[in-house]
């Protein structure tokens, strides 16, 4: 995939990112949830994308990453790989790096994340690499 995997993650670090995770959920146990809440926790600035639910966690949860008033800076995908394979297919050749979970890719999603030449970073846990937040 041959782009600065580093440089994201400095981005994510010491930038103000907008983060869409895709599969926020109020569901107890679900990674989309825990890693919605544990981002907002950290303080990020973070937007739920759920075409099943209004709302994640008191916050407006938009239907798709189009939907959004602003464009996201990283795409998290918490969902089936066959969810983030359609979602690529639409996101790619836009400005939003698309991060994908343990767990929502497989194979298919690294091939055609590969052909697409997508800024894209898979199997890194973005609740291990992202850091506290200094807060005002």
């Amino acid at each position: 995939m041959g782009f600065d995997t580093d440089a994201v993650i400095r981005r994510l670090n010491d930038g103000d990112p907008l983060i869409a995770v895709v599969g926020a959920t109020d569901a107890p146990g679900k990674y989309g949830g825990v890693i919605y809440r544990h981002l907002k926790e950290k303080g990020y600035r973070v937007a739920a994308v759920n075409p099943g639910r209004s709302t994640v966690d008191g916050d407006i949860a938009y239907p798709s990453v189009a939907s959004m008033p602003e464009p996201p800076d990283i795409v998290n995908f918490v969902v089936p790989p066959a969810v983030t394979l359609a979602m690529v297919e639409e996101l790619s050749g836009g400005d939003s790096v698309l991060w994908v979970q343990p767990g929502a890719g497989d194979e298919a999603v690294r091939r055609r994340l590969s052909v697409l030449a997508a800024p894209a970073i898979m199997d890194a846990c973005i609740m291990v690499v992202s850091k506290r937040r200094v807060t005002a």
